[in-house]
Order: structure tokens, then sequence, then C-alpha cells
């Protein structure tokens, strides 16, 4: 019997978190609101819901953010946009948008910290009575 070779009408896997930097595809897009003040959208490509709902928690948590929310517009589409708005003019989106990208660098540093620390008081308990049973 003959052998037939099937194609899929799929994306490319790699398309959806890869950037496409051979046609100026970059990771974030900042847009100015026109219509609210101290308000801009922010396209993040490549990205989904599991960086978008941290972002969206973690600005919610600054007091000078108004509004933080975000739309994945369609599972095909791999970007995100998030909307942020803050209290006042002297506070610009952009601002607390890299506040909270460092906050949750400082807060993920210090999970892997205790982790790794919780881990190596594991085995130093648990080595003893291993090695013990030899």
């Amino acid at each position: 019997h003959s052998q037939k070779n099937w194609t899929m009408n799929a994306p490319e896997r790699a398309a959806s978190f890869l950037l496409d930097e051979d046609n100026g595809e970059v990771k974030v897009v900042y847009t100015p609101d026109t219509k609210v003040s101290n308000a801009g959208t922010f396209r993040l490509n490549k990205e989904d819901h599991t960086v978008s709902n941290l972002l969206r928690m973690q600005l919610l948590r600054d007091p000078s953010v108004r509004f933080a929310g975000y739309i994945h517009p369609h599972p095909l589409l791999h970007y995100i946009d998030l909307k942020i708005q803050t209290n006042s003019s002297a506070v610009a989106p952009v601002e607390v948008l890299s506040s909270a990208i460092e906050d949750l660098g400082n807060e993920t540093d210090h999970l892997i910290t205790q982790v790794t620390d919780a881990i190596d008081k594991w085995n130093k308990e648990n080595d003893a009575g291993v090695m013990g049973q030899f």
C-alpha cells in the first residue's frame, strides 16, 4: 500500500512563543490612550494569561493604579493587550508596569531562595538517615 504525506492546517508551534525579529516584531509596544488621561495600552507579544494575570494582580496592589486589565483576543493570536490607568499625571503607566515587573522579579528571587534553603535543609536532615541504613 502507498504512504501518504498528511499536512495539517495549523500554525507553527514556535510562532506562539518566539518573536519574529526578522520582520521587526518586538516584545512590548506602548500606546498612550488619547481619550483617558494617565492611561495606556501595552501590547505584549508572545504572551498569554500566565504572565498577564501575574502583571494585572501585581499592578492592582499598587495604590497609584486606578485600573489594570488585559485581553487575550483569540487563542490563535499570540499577544495580549494590557491596559493601565494611574491615579495622577505624576505617575505614568510605564512607571507602574516597570515597578510591577521589578517587584515580581524580587518575589521570584525570594521564592527561589526559600525553596533552595528548604531543599538543602531536607537533604541535611535526611541524608544521615538514609546513609545510616547502609
